[in-house]
């Protein structure tokens, strides 16, 4: 049965492939056409490389110094803010954490709200949510503005009006399946993940119909090939195929139906290649001993087929994870010179601590770098081609969680299961050739536990610890520019706490972020060098934006202290064994700010 489905795969895919000659792929021409106009921000990732740079340069590294706050917009709502607003046309859309409320903003009158949607969930999906209620945002497509809600439903809303055009559920919060993430129109369909590894759930990756909503396809992480949409034949890593059963021969029994590997963090599109690439998540449990073997395709980075969702290529960065090292974060796609050819790459700043650069086309490894000198956990990666562990980080057995098939306390782990870098998204500037980082400087303690799986529990295993990396600075954060070819740190901004913000590029050479206690920051893109700081009134965990509206250049960010690093201040935890072992680490930042929910936008002073 499995190998007949399995030949439908293979047939379906071939048949498109063949289609694709004679047709030339598109992407959704709406989202392009957004994508091309710097004034507007159509897409929350910047475009569909994941770049987060824009062509706007009436700020500048000249007279950023000089910028005002031109208004501001209260949420309604605290708990953390990621994300950022979409501006299309002379409308602005705003969105927030649980209940995920949704506002249409003129900025033709003063931000005066044209529309609200405030979804009724029931609040019983927030304690199963991991690491506060953030959402990490908005999409738009065909006049559609998509929003996947906590709950997973996700819904399509006239962007006019604001009414439901169709709903769909994604999943089920009963099993602990939530949604953090947004959303990426690609052609005709919507591109969704799922949340939920900390409950043992089943990642997965789903293209939904654009037009009604209905299931276009799911591809799992783990489980067998049919599942996953894996031609055991065709789908290769380090350009051999994976072959048959290549997840179930990692796993233990039926482990991987409750094996985690979710999809929580951003996805990227090639046009050309038509593949969309994104990551997958930690096992279920963390406890690495009551789940032996690979683990695969849990931390892996996949490149599918927008259309029907076939993995063209895979990639496991961190195999039999036994830190929580998350796999989801942003895969950015540029076009750059190597060995004086245009190459297309993938870049990846993963929790591991290593910056990988891949060729997107075939995921041939060229990068395994770290990107903060702290990362003690592995060596390095095996960049031999003929070794046996090509491409396997080379674990310190000091610092393994598993130690001797026993349950002990393994200490100075770095980085701490927060990662080097979490889901806060990096930006590319293709006038540096660098890429601007915003990471976490921090290390734990982590101490496994047997546990058992009840559906909708919590399915965690794991008691952590974490502080700042020792021997350092003594802050929890940097913020670097990275060289993806030489895997070489350019420069590095300190910062008192994690750097928790999505950072912007500008061709103003400017960049942007901003910091746990509040405050936005600019930077020279090509030093390093601040010129400019203001405090907004609570910790940014929000993505910088930028558009133009009526001729003149708007910088704007959600503030709103919360997400993993700020989940002490968000659910008002207290105790350092809560909120799974940040709270104690960022006790300190209720010093320096509080709860808020509000979008700041700045421009410079009129002349």
């Amino acid at each position: 049965m499995r190998e007949n489905a399995m030949r439908k795969v293979a047939l379906v895919a071939g048949l498109l492939g063949t289609v694709a000659v004679s047709w030339p792929v598109l992407a959704n021409d709406s989202v392009t056409k957004l994508i091309e106009d710097p004034k507007q921000w159509g897409i929350q990732t910047g475009d569909y490389a994941n770049t987060r740079y824009s062509k706007l340069d009436q700020i500048n590294a000249k007279n950023v110094n000089k910028l005002q706050v031109a208004w501001t917009f209260s949420t309604g709502v605290l708990r953390g803010h990621e994300g950022g607003p979409l501006i299309i046309g002379d409308i602005m859309y705003v969105h927030t954490p649980f209940p995920n409320n949704v506002f249409a903003l003129d900025l033709n009158d003063n931000g005066r709200i044209i529309w609200k949607y405030e979804p009724k969930q029931d609040p019983s999906v927030i304690p199963v949510m991991c690491c506060d209620t953030v959402n990490r945002g908005l999409a738009y497509a065909d006049g559609k503005i998509l929003l996947h809600q906590a709950d997973t439903t996700l819904v399509a809303l006239d962007a006019k009006t604001g009414k439901k055009v169709w709903s769909v559920v994604n999943g089920d919060p009963k099993k602990g399946e939530t949604n953090t993430a947004t959303v990426l129109p690609v052609k005709d369909k919507v591109i969704v993940g799922i949340s939920g590894g900390e409950f043992g759930v089943r990642g997965s990756l789903t293209a939904y119909n654009l037009k009604d909503g209905s299931k276009a396809w799911r591809g799992y992480s783990m489980g067998p090939d049919e599942d996953m949409l894996i031609d055991p034949a065709k789908t290769t890593e380090h350009g051999k195929p994976v072959g048959k059963d290549s997840s179930l021969k990692t796993w233990e029994g039926d482990q991987w139906k409750i094996g985690g590997g979710s999809t929580w963090g951003w996805y990227s599109y090639d046009p050309k290649l038509n593949l969309v690439y994104y990551g997958s998540g930690n096992p279920s449990t963390w406890n690495p001993k009551q789940r032996p073997g690979d683990n695969k395709w849990s931390m892996t980075i996949w490149a599918r087929d927008a259309d029907t969702g076939v993995a063209k290529w895979v990639y496991q960065m961190t195999p039999h994870d036994e830190w929580d090292y998350d796999g989801i974060n942003e895969m950015i796609l540029t076009d750059q010179e190597i060995d004086g050819k245009k190459t297309p790459l993938l870049t990846h700043f993963d929790r591991n601590g290593f910056g990988y650069t891949l060729n997107r086309e075939t995921g041939e490894l060229l990068v395994a770098e770290k990107y903060d000198p702290v990362v003690n956990w592995a060596t390095k990666v095996d960049m031999d081609k003929s070794s046996k562990t090509y491409g396997r980080p080379l674990v310190v057995a000091k610092y393994s969680t598993e130690q001797n098939g026993e349950d002990v306390n393994s200490q100075g782990i770095c980085p701490a299961a927060l990662g080097t870098k979490d889901q806060q998204p990096a930006a590319y500037s293709p006038k540096t050739d660098l890429f601007y980082v915003p990471t976490n400087h921090v290390c734990m303690d982590y101490e496994p536990f047997q546990v058992s799986y009840t559906a909708g529990q919590p399915y965690v295993g794991a008691t952590l610890a974490m502080y700042p990396a020792p021997n350092s600075h003594g802050g929890m954060g940097n913020f670097i520019a990275w060289d993806n070819k030489k895997g070489k740190i350019v420069w590095s901004n300190k910062e008192m706490f994690s750097v928790w913000s999505g950072a912007l590029a500008t061709a103003g050479d400017v960049v942007f972020y901003g910091t746990l206690e509040g405050y936005l920051k600019a930077v020279d893109s090509k030093t390093g060098k601040e010129l400019y700081k203001f405090k907004t009134p609570s910790g940014i965990i929000g993505n910088v934006t930028t558009y133009e509206h009526k001729g003149k250049q708007y910088i704007a960010i959600l503030s709103g202290v919360g997400g993993w690093a700020g989940i002490g201040l968000a659910a008002g935890l207290s105790e350092g064994s809560e909120g799974l072992g940040a709270v104690g680490g960022y006790a300190a930042l209720a010093q320096y700010t509080a709860l808020g929910g509000q979008l700041t936008v700045f421009s410079l002073p009129n002349d």
